[in-house]
Parts: structure tokens; C-alpha cells; sequence
């Protein structure tokens, strides 16, 4: 491992590894570390969607940052990131005009759909009930079991650019980073570890309410066609800000808690992406506390495989892989940039949209 760098980045997910990439393109040396053998964490557990139509204020900024980033690394790098867009499909009157008055806003990023096309882009020829839906132009897709991995392959074959797994931070004196490796001499230190906050600065963590969210996903047998874009519902239109900010969403949440409890009780995001072997990563419910349970309850599985499988028109979806995804959570901001020494920063997504806005708060707030 190099024993002196500009910048050493702590945690080698979609965070770190955006700012290594930033640190690279302003001409810095840096060494990005991690603890594991290879990135298991929320980098990899999640949809592989980039769901930048769906971000409103500060993060659809971020969000357009790091989507031009995604897609100018993809060229550099051969990521796999795929300008796909994304479809909102719409099985109700609320949820249609939820679309429509986001359509009216973002003319040019969303546009609707017919029910008709919305079928057409669906397995087994969509929901009976489809009453129309909106094309989300502005998203991406990349596939998350590979994506990181070539990002990370990417950065350390730069001249500029190390990654060393099955390294260990263990803490930062000013001049020295201090590692289960041996020390390294660093200019600026970045620690990107996402939910584990609490373990290297449980102080930071407490103060802004950075808990871990807890997901169950799956992922089902190939349904025998092809999805192109990364599919989302009603209960989508109820997490993401630019849906949830509408006058309509109010509506919808009141339809939504009197006729679907059980998909509000477990906090769902029913939503879907096809991988390349044509697999489909379905999800998610969401649990946060300061510790999650490790254990995955088969009715909140089944609840998010039936609600999938109307969407798309299926009789059947069987399930073939389920996991638990974890990733940082704050009541109070949706992403934390903090520097709790001189030298020393953290940089962490606290609102479950690191795909989408990684690339741009490494732009944007890369430490100085």
C-alpha cells in the first residue's frame, strides 16, 4: 500500500469511490480502503437505479451532477451504465394525476404514457387496471452486483489510483492515517462508511440522527421478456421527493392507507429492475433503528412479490435469492458532509439514494 497520498478515502462503496474518482480528475493521488474483500454493502444491494427524475431541490441537483458524471465514467470506464429511463406506472386515478401534475412541472424530463405503452413495456402485458403511467427520462440503470467492482477495478489501475481491500481504518492523527496495514501519510482523509457512522464517530452519528435503514429485496426468475426501464408504483410515488412534493400525493397516501395498509405498515417501495441475465431485483420494505435484526420476514417478502407480480401481469414470479439491504438513515437530512478534524472529513448518503447522488455530492462538496 502506498505510504503517502493526497487523499485516502475510507470505504470503498459508490460514495467512496466517487470521491476517489473526483480526487483522480483534480490531479491528486489517493488510496481508497475498505475493511472487506470486495464491496458487500448497500453498493451492491439495491436496485441499480439511478432515480434522478425523482429527486426535487438540492438533490435533483446533485442528482443531474452525478448522472453526467455516471454516464462520462461509463465512456472512461465501461461501468455498464445505461441511460434507460424509468416508468411510473399508474393503476388508479390518484396515482395517474400525481404523474400528471409532475409531467405539467417537468415537461421535457417526464412525459405520459398511454396504457397501452405502459403494458407494452411490462411482463405478461401489465395490471388489468393500468390506466396510463409517465416515461422518467432523465434516469439510469447499471447492474449493482457488477457496477462497483468495475468502478473500483477502474480506479486502481490509475497511476494516481490504489484500492486496497481487507484494510482496516483505525484513525487519523493529522498527518497519519492509522490502518490495520500500517500507517499512510495523507494530506486529507474521506471517510465514506455509510451506516456504520456510529463506529468511528458515534458523537457525529448521534447528533444527526444517523440510524440504519433496514430492506428486504428479492430477486426473481426471469419472467421471459425484457424490461428496459426501471419500473416504479404507487408506493414509489410516495417515497421519492419530486412525486411526494405534488398537491395530488396527498390523495394518494389517503386512498393508499385506507385500501393498501399492509403495503404502508411495511414502508414499501414496490419497484423493480431486470438485471442483464434477465433476472428481476424486486423490493423493498424499509425498518430503521440504531440496530437492525438481521432476520428476513417471509410475509413482507411475499407482500412485495405479489404486489410486483400484479404489476406486471403475472400469475406466478418465483423467487430465487432474497438478502437484506442496510444503508445510513437521517430524520434530519437527506445526506451528511462534515468535518469533525482539520484534515478529516466524512462525506455519507443518509437517505437510501447513494446511486443517485454519490457522483454529484463528490463533485459538488469534494473537501478542499
Amino acid at each position: 500500500m502506498n505510504t503517502a497520498v493526497d487523499v485516502l478515502v475510507v470505504g470503498a462503496g459508490i460514495v467512496g469511490l466517487a470521491h476517489a474518482v473526483e480526487a483522480l480528475d483534480r490531479g491528486l493521488t489517493v488510496t481508497v480502503i475498505d475493511r472487506d474483500d470486495r464491496a458487500i454493502g448497500a453498493s451492491i444491494r439495491n436496485f441499480g437505479h439511478a432515480c434522478v427524475t425523482g429527486q426535487s431541490g438540492d438533490l435533483a441537483d446533485l442528482a443531474h451532477l452525478a448522472r453526467d458524471r455516471w454516464l462520462d465514467l461509463d465512456a472512461r470506464a465501461g461501468l455498464g451504465a445505461r441511460a434507460t429511463g424509468g416508468l411510473a406506472v399508474a393503476r388508479h386515478a390518484t396515482e395517474l394525476a400525481v404523474l400528471e401534475e409532475l409531467a405539467d412541472r417537468r415537461a421535457g424530463e417526464v412525459e405520459l404514457r398511454t396504457p397501452a405503452q405502459v403494458r407494452n413495456a411490462l411482463p405478461g402485458g401489465g395490471a388489468d387496471d393500468v390506466i396510463g403511467g409517465a416515461a422518467l427520462l432523465a434516469d439510469l440503470r447499471v447492474d449493482p452486483r457488477v457496477t462497483v467492482a468495475r468502478l473500483a477495478a477502474w480506479v486502481d489501475a490509475q497511476d494516481r489510483g490504489e484500492v486496497r481491500f481487507g484494510t482496516t481504518y483505525l484513525g487519523f492523527d493529522g498527518v497519519r492515517a492509522h490502518t490495520s496495514r500500517g500507517t499512510v501519510d495523507a494530506e486529507r482523509v474521506i471517510v465514506c462508511v455509510g451506516h456504520d457512522l456510529d463506529h468511528h464517530f458515534p458523537d457525529l452519528a448521534e447528533e444527526h440522527l444517523v440510524r440504519r435503514c433496514a430492506l428486504q429485496m428479492a430477486r426473481a426468475a426471469d419472467p421471459g421478456t425484457v424490461v428496459t426501464p426501471a419500473v416504479l408504483t404507487a408506493t414509489s410515488l410516495l417515497r421519492y421527493p419530486a412525486f411526494a412534493e405534488t398537491a395530488a400525493a396527498a390523495a394518494l397516501r389517503t386512498r393508499m392507507a385506507a385500501e393498501r395498509p399492509d403495503l404502508l405498515d411495511i414502508d414499501a417501495n414496490v419497484m423493480f429492475t431486470q438485471r442483464p441475465d434477465g433476472t428481476l431485483i424486486i423490493g423493498d420494505s424499509h425498518h430503521t433503528d440504531r440496530t437492525v435484526e438481521p432476520f428476513l420476514d417471509e410475509a413482507v417478502t411475499e407482500t412485495l412479490r405479489a404486489e410486483a407480480a400484479r404489476v406486471m401481469g403475472l400469475s406466478g414470479l418465483p423467487i430465487i435469492e432474497r438478502w437484506q439491504g442496510v444503508y445510513a438513515s437521517s430524520a434530519l437530512r437527506p445526506y451528511l458532509v462534515a468535518e469533525p478534524a482539520p484534515g478529516l472529513s466524512v462525506r455519507i448518503v443518509t437517505s437510501g439514494v447513494g446511486m443517485t447522488i454519490a457522483h454529484g455530492l463528490a463533485r459538488r462538496h469534494f473537501p478542499i
